[in-house]
């Protein structure tokens, strides 16, 4: 019985959806193999004295009925921004980045790495955090957290899960005590 159900609901919004792509012809374009008979009859309609009457017709959306991400989510490798082989070496070994020897931008966001196999996209830290003074510090996190936040948001909003790797165990205390809810992983990666 429920497979006659989810048999049934599908057909039903298959069909709802077929309405909604002829329902404006020109916008929507022919569909395979049909003749598309409104564009024969609207040739014979009589004009109506009133311009606002029912034959207008609301703005379809230039956006493709099947398409459900945005083009500027798609990940494109772009390459390294920093000129430090060091930090560059982390991101392509840490996590295994997807594109080796690139950035990632994805959102309008770079990123440092892609992970293979998932959507998770990386911020790589190899600064010498744990050698700075605490007032350097408390500059650092604070200037990381706003890239962080810009990065998370442009992540989730395509999608993506965000992860920060660092090179020491003292960096990713410190961003933690900022933001208990971020994730980060401990590299190892040197300088």
């Amino acid at each position: 019985m429920l497979g006659v159900v989810v048999v049934g609901v599908a057909i039903h919004e298959a069909l709802a959806a077929y309405e909604l792509r002829h329902a404006y012809p020109v916008e929507a374009g022919p569909s395979r193999g049909a003749k598309d008979s409104s564009r024969g009859t609207e040739g014979h309609r009589t004009p109506k004295s009133d311009p606002e009457g029912q034959d207008w017709q609301p703005p379809v959306s230039p956006m493709p009925v099947d398409r459900t991400e945005r083009s500027d989510c798609e990940p494109v490798p772009v390459s390294h921004s920093g000129g430090d082989p060091a930090h560059d070496s982390c991101a392509d070994a840490f996590p295994p980045n997807r594109y080796p020897g690139m950035d990632v931008l994805v959102g309008g966001v770079r990123f440092d790495a892609l992970q293979v196999g998932v959507r998770v996209l990386w911020e790589i830290k190899t600064h010498q955090f744990d050698a700075y003074k605490d007032f350097i510090r408390r500059q650092e996190i604070a200037k990381e957290l706003e890239q962080i936040e810009l990065e998370q948001d442009a992540a989730a909003a395509c999608g993506y899960d965000y992860a920060i790797g660092v090179s020491t165990q003292a960096h990713k205390d410190a961003l933690l005590r900022a933001n208990r809810f971020l994730t980060i992983v401990v590299t190892g990666c040197k300088r």
